[in-house]
């Protein structure tokens, strides 16, 4: 068996309130930049469904950007280190690793010539740092102001000038190189959140959480004046300069964007994001003709100049942990949930996604099936809910389960859930039936063909077999393993059990007796194994596990597998369901969504 990997649906921006995040554009026009957790994630600007990813930081990345020639990518992250990686490759291989200083990056710029690079944010021994880009040798130094700096920008034409906005209030204006300091601008009375130069180098602007933005001369920095009066009610965290220079976009917490006239300073157009505190912005960029602003929430959202009541489109997603996945019954559209209670509905095939709407569990969801029109998932609210697939929202039903459910499977009308302190049978709405168990269910798995349930468990270590008439559950047989179980699911065809375990392992069981289906051992995972999923087929058992590794194993000849290394790198496996018997899908802790192809030889 080969595989390929067909599609990412990439991970939204990771956001944190109060803290704006950067976005890099490609100067060839073609990819954005933005980071969630160790990754830098690449993303084509027309068809945000193509994306690329790059995890070589070993801790959570904060800032990408393109140099100006657009063949480098440097990237900073949280202990003060700027990867330089090539963007030609589909390696990205690494040119240069630098440690300008020992605490987070918080922002990049590259010289016009793409020699030289300036980096900012919250170091111990100072707070910026200009650099050869080859060598890392310095050319100056960026001093002048007592507290962490924001955002930085170079000139994009000579003579060069560095500018910085700092959480003094202050903007630092240093002239070079070598880069020396050259004055303050005090105009701020909060943190600048945002310095930018104009394409031109004529003007730049900045920003700051005291709602004001102030437009200064290029060369000497003098104030030119204020954009608006101020212009936002709340800070603003970003502006973006049209390429031609003759408009400016600001974004800001008061869930508004703003496009501004820059030769009167006035307001064009407002965009108003939204009523919630998620629909704060904290982002944008202007690139080419596409306008893109980032929410709290993580959206990124393609405005219209023409119409600021109607955004062109808005890319949804996660950028917390996936924790659980399913399939629509027409096998059509994935269904993604996450560590913070939220569901995205996936087109398979273009990656065209939406959130779906409606109070949900409001915190991590451990399990989710969708049976004929609905779409059913447990959270660690104890409760079990239910979605309408056709209107993507959620409906009124909550059925209360007694404790925190792990796992659940449906068989028509009838849903059985595994919480911490029983095993219950819902129908109808409502719980019929209760077993307390004290082995602590981390899964649960129905078969389609007989009445056999199975429930895996976490305490003692055994797969706990049932037999089910009506609604009542009867003990059938208990199967051992070495480790805590951690999923466990019947084959399509119903002759199969899978298992697999904390102790690495995943095991095949025969039924109807539940004998080891054959003599080899599934074992070449090096951690937890987290998933088990079956092919329509009932031929292919994919695994994914705690070691970043999926293993696709074949019923027919045990002694066959394909190992995908580092499915999601660094990254756990949290689960896996396959499309057809030649696609699988994979998600992980990582907020990214994988389409894979797996063709036999």
């Amino acid at each position: 068996m080969s595989y390929s990997n067909k599609y990412i649906f990439a991970s939204l921006p990771r956001t944190q309130r109060g803290q704006p995040i950067v976005l890099g554009g490609d100067p060839k026009g073609k990819n954005f930049l933005y980071t969630n957790g160790n990754s830098v994630i690449i993303r084509n600007i027309e068809n945000p469904a193509i994306s690329d990813i790059y995890t070589e930081h070993s801790c959570t990345t904060n800032v990408a950007k393109y140099s100006p020639s657009g063949f480098y990518i440097a990237s900073g992250d949280q202990s003060g280190k700027i990867r330089i990686w090539d963007t030609v490759n589909k390696e990205h291989l690494l040119k240069n690793e630098f440690q300008p200083f020992g605490g987070p990056i918080k922002d990049i710029s590259w010289s016009p010539d793409n020699q030289r690079i300036v980096v900012v944010g919250e170091g111990r021994e100072r707070f910026g740092h200009v650099f050869m880009a080859e060598t890392g040798t310095s050319v100056g130094e960026i001093s002048g102001q007592s507290k962490p700096i924001n955002s930085c920008d170079f000139r994009p034409s000579r003579p060069f000038r560095i500018i910085t906005g700092s959480e003094d209030n202050t903007i630092g204006v240093f002239e070079g190189p070598p880069f020396k300091f050259k004055m303050t601008k005090q105009e701020h009375s909060k943190f600048v959140q945002a310095v930018r130069y104009s394409p031109s180098g004529n003007h730049f602007a900045s920003a700051g959480f005291d709602g004001k933005v102030f437009l200064y001369d290029g060369a000497s920095a003098d104030l030119v004046g204020e954009i608006g009066s101020p212009a936002h009610k709340g800070g603003v965290y970003a502006v973006a300069w049209k390429p031609d220079g003759k408009q400016l976009l600001t974004a800001s917490g008061d869930k508004t964007c703003k496009l501004w006239d820059i030769e009167t300073r006035t307001v064009i157009s407002e965009f108003v994001m939204g009523t919630q505190v998620e629909d704060q912005q904290v982002s944008c960029l202007w690139q080419g003709q596409y306008l893109l602003t980032v929410s709290l929430s993580g959206f990124i959202t393609y405005l219209d100049v023409n119409n600021p009541e109607k955004p062109i489109r808005v890319i949804k997603g996660h950028n917390k942990p996936i924790t659980v996945l399913a399939l629509s019954p027409d096998k059509k559209t994935v269904y993604t949930g996450s560590h913070d209670g939220f569901i995205t509905s996936w087109d398979s095939k273009t990656g065209e996604n939406d959130r779906i709407e409606g109070k949900g569990h409001g915190n991590q969801i451990n399990g989710m099936k969708a049976v004929d029109n609905f779409l059913y998932t447990c959270g660690i609210d104890d409760s079990i809910k239910q979605v309408d697939i056709a209107t993507k929202t959620y409906l009124p039903t909550d059925v209360k389960l007694g404790s925190q459910p792990r796992g659940m499977d449906i068989k028509g009308e009838t849903i059985v859930a595994g919480t911490v302190k029983e095993v219950c049978v819902v129908q109808g709405g409502r719980k019929v039936f209760s077993l307390p168990v004290d082995y602590e269910p981390s899964c649960v798995s129905l078969n389609s063909e007989h009445p056999d349930v199975a429930v895996g468990g976490a305490l003692d270590q055994k797969v706990h077999i049932y037999a089910m008439t009506g609604a009542n559950l009867s003990p059938k047989l208990e199967l051992s393993h070495l480790g805590a179980l951690t999923d466990c699911t019947y084959s399509p065809d119903g002759q199969y059990l899978v298992a697999c375990d904390s102790n690495r392992k995943v095991i095949l069981y025969k039924l109807p007796d539940y004998q080891l289906a054959h003599n080899k051992e599934w074992g070449f995972h090096n951690a937890r194994v987290n998933t088990v999923a079956w092919s329509p087929n009932s031929l292919l058992v994919a695994s994914g596990s705690l070691d970043t590794t999926i293993i696709v194993w074949s019923v027919q000849n045990p002694a066959k597998h394909t190992i995908i290394k580092n499915a999601h790198p660094q990254s756990q496996i949290t689960r896996l369901v396959w499309l057809d018997n030649e696609t699988l899908v994979s998600v992980g802790q990582d907020c990214n969504t994988k389409i894979w192809e797996i063709s036999s030889i």
